[in-house]
């Protein structure tokens, strides 16, 4: 049974509302937005019927903050109102409401409206999942050809993108740089995230594969790898239109191998300047690349390979992420236990 929130600061209205909705929906009243934030902490209703004049917080201002979260956006919204206005309802479309219903409501207008939005919104979400399972098939397609050319880091990816599910929910718990990843999915992030060394495809075998050091001019064409992979993706987005996991996935390709000191590449970007997206798999990265086997090295421990990245706190790494990255070294060893 789906659920449907009704906030209204009038007892009666949320009376009648439960009256008529109660043999079809998993009615939930509560007479203020306060009220309901608090409640959508727990709970994500299919729909919203919110009215517009309350105290406190109107409705209005209730539906931009809703907007503004990620993890509630997606709830369509119905404002009810005793206002027919129609500079109002502009607004209140511009700002991301479905409908408008007048109060008083007719228990049968009430009825087929919602039931029109919700089968709308269960087409558009089944649509929408399954565009995302096609997006992460091609992701892993494209990540597994990388890899499966790179003998010598297999699984990099998958410990990697564990890594950073770990870190970026920590990063949440603890507010660090909260204004930037608080409207983050996590999940769009990883998968983002996967593509960050697909410009590798462009270099040659010889240099990917080759066992020893690489000579400068190999360094040269390695390093390459970031801007080919900007590249690629930038050719992806003309073709299909940009979005937002197609924008992290270039900030990840093009920005991983970029340094806190300006002393990274591509570009030399330095501090802030850096994407918080590649300041974050810059790290990832390399504790990866420090606790694997290679054929020129062995695998360092996971103290060892924390203690590094701390020696290049301030350098190499952003020092916040990189103290939190100390702090939650024990949660990152037992999930490179697992893999």
């Amino acid at each position: 049974m789906k659920t449907i929130f009704v906030v209204d600061d009038s007892d009666t209205n949320l009376s009648m509302a439960e009256a008529v909705l109660e043999d079809q929906y998993r009615v939930m009243t509560m007479p203020s937005a306060s009220k309901m934030f608090a409640l959508l902490e727990k709970i994500t209703p299919d729909l919203i019927l919110l009215d517009i004049e309350m105290p406190e917080m109107d409705g209005f201002e209730t539906l931009v903050k809703l907007k503004a979260d990620n993890y509630w956006q997606d709830v369509p919204v119905m404002f009810l109102t005793g206002r027919n206005d129609a500079e109002i309802e502009a607004k209140g479309f511009e700002i991301g409401a479905i409908d408008f219903i007048t109060k008083p409501f007719s228990a049968p207008v009430l009825l087929n409206r919602i039931k029109t939005h919700l089968d709308i919104d269960e087409i558009i979400r089944e649509r929408t999942s399954q565009l995302h399972r096609l997006q992460n098939s091609i992701i892993s397609v494209l990540a597994d050809m990388v890899e499966n050319r790179d003998k010598g880091t297999g699984g990099h990816i998958e410990r990697t993108s564990i890594y950073i599910k770990i870190l970026i929910d920590e990063m949440k718990k603890r507010g660090l740089y909260i204004n930037e990843i608080q409207g983050w999915d996590v999940e769009k992030m990883i998968s983002s995230a996967r593509m960050h060394d697909l410009g590798k495809i462009s270099i040659t075998d010889i240099i990917v594969n080759k066992p020893g050091k690489l000579t400068e001019e190999e360094y040269e064409t390695m390093k390459s790898h970031a801007m080919e992979g900007e590249r690629i993706i930038d050719e992806i987005i003309s073709r299909t239109g940009e979005g937002e996991f197609l924008r992290n996935a270039k900030l990840f390709a093009g920005t991983h191998h970029e340094r806190w000191d300006g002393k990274g590449y591509p570009r030399g970007l330095k501090e802030t300047e850096i994407p918080l997206q590649g300041r974050i798999m810059a790290i990832v990265d390399v504790y990866d690349a420090l606790v694997s086997d290679r054929p020129y090295k062995k695998a360092f421990t996971n103290e060892e390979a924390v203690e590094i990245i701390m020696q290049n706190s301030g350098s190499h790494f952003d020092p916040k992420i990189a103290q939190l990255f100390y702090e939650i070294k024990d949660a990152i060893d037992k999930a490179k236990v697992y893999l």
